[in-house]
């Protein structure tokens, strides 16, 4: 890492002030974001020139409001210390309803009735009233196709990777990948089981899953984990802790994957030989498992990558796909991730790459590293997955070098 401090104090400094105001008011968002969500759609569909009979006003306001109150109250009771599963489902589905909700009520708020006054369409109640009926169709659709998208066992996405220093021996090996399975309060133990049934039918040579297994303790999530032990890998099964492990007693995590048959690539490598060729698959912890106060975890490429040959082939497997610019920095082949959910739902996509440099796909990062992210294989929170599918992934590995034929 180059220290820039010195050589460039005008460029360091300046950005300070910006900066810390952007920081103060993100801590604000909490507050801020619950009432948008549901005031701006309360607005728009209620009162920006509707008209609506008095009844009609005072019970939808009404509706509004409880949303407004209650989904924060169950979001704490939901996630908070008390951590109620039938409190977390009700908060999280509120927060994914109101999302859509004041996402369309934006979107058609503004295009359709500039589209109905451009064409000419009825007078200022009538356009208003067509807004409204077209908000709660589109979010009423979109709610029942997200939720059917969040809950359906995910389509395999296949795809060939080809890795310029991969020996012959290892031509067409198969990776699949599967991550942020995030078991949590809406019991998915049968989803679980199939999830694993179709990673089955893959025959894979290695077997990832690279974090976010769950949100809750192992001992709270074991019933809907259990089924990944079921997983079957020619030559390995390999796990990652993700971020959210570290909410939820992440060593845990790390045991009950070692019982279940994973290894658990805690900073560390094994080789994998085919052929006369080896490839490295190494792990790294979170990036925010050093400050869990956990002893022992975090992020540590160079311990991970300690007695390597430097020579070899890397694939690297690493929760965030940030981590990226230390996987590029050390020369690493291919880094596999998760995280991002793809946005999950649609178009918070936006906000997610505030924070990440890749959203989904394959991403190619410096001159040798290239960088898999998977949209997920579960979901978090609100049970609902708008233009951002869930997957289960299958990579095979390629190499420039076609085998000799025997």
């Amino acid at each position: 890492m180059t220290d820039t401090s010195s050589t460039r104090p005008a460029d360091s400094e300046a950005p300070a002030p910006r900066q810390s105001r952007l920081l103060r008011l993100m801590r604000f968002l909490p507050l801020i974001a619950p009432v948008l969500l549901w005031a701006v759609p309360c607005w728009l569909l209620l009162y920006a020139g509707q008209h609506w009979p008095l009844p009609v006003t005072s019970a939808g306001t009404a509706l509004f409001a409880l949303g407004l109150v209650g989904m924060p109250l169950a979001m704490v009771r939901g996630h908070g210390r008390r951590q109620q599963d039938r409190a977390a489902i009700v908060g999280d589905t509120l927060l994914g309803s109101s999302w859509i909700l004041f996402t369309w009520s934006v979107l058609l708020g503004v295009l359709l009735r500039l589209a109905l006054a451009v064409a000419g369409v009825g007078e200022g109640q009538d356009r208003a009233r067509i807004v409204t009926w077209a908000v709660l169709g589109t979010t009423a659709v979109l709610l029942a196709w997200g939720y059917a998208e969040a809950r359906r066992v995910p389509r395999v996405r296949r795809l060939d990777v080809q890795l310029p220093r991969l020996g012959a021996g290892l031509d067409g090996l198969r990776v699949a990948l599967i991550t942020d399975t995030h078991y949590g309060p809406l019991d998915r133990a049968r989803w679980s089981a199939r999830v694993c049934e179709t990673v089955n039918t893959l025959e894979a040579d290695v077997v990832c899953h690279t974090g976010d297994i769950a949100d809750g303790t192992a001992e709270r999530r074991r019933t809907q984990a259990t089924p990944l032990g079921t997983v079957r890998a020619t030559r390995a099964r390999v796990y990652v802790t993700g971020n959210h492990e570290y909410y939820s007693e992440a060593q845990g995590w790390v045991d009950l994957m070692d019982e279940l048959g994973w290894e658990p690539l805690r900073n560390r490598h094994l080789l994998l030989e085919r052929g006369g060729d080896t490839l490295v698959v190494a792990g790294v912890d979170d990036v925010t498992a050093e400050s869990s106060g956990l002893a022992g975890h975090r992020a540590h490429l160079a311990g991970a990558l300690d007695g390597a040959d430097p020579d070899l082939p890397v694939l690297l497997l690493a929760h965030q796909p940030k981590f990226v610019d230390r996987a590029a920095a050390a020369g690493v082949d291919l880094q596999l991730s998760g995280h991002t959910h793809g946005g999950q739902i649609w178009p918070f996509h936006h906000l997610v790459r505030l924070d990440q440099p890749a959203l989904a796909g394959l991403s190619r990062h410096g001159a040798r590293t290239l960088l898999y992210t998977s949209r997920g294989t579960g979901f978090w929170g609100p049970p609902f997955r708008v233009f951002a599918p869930s997957e289960i992934t299958l990579l095979v590995l390629r190499s420039p070098h076609p085998p000799t034929s025997a």
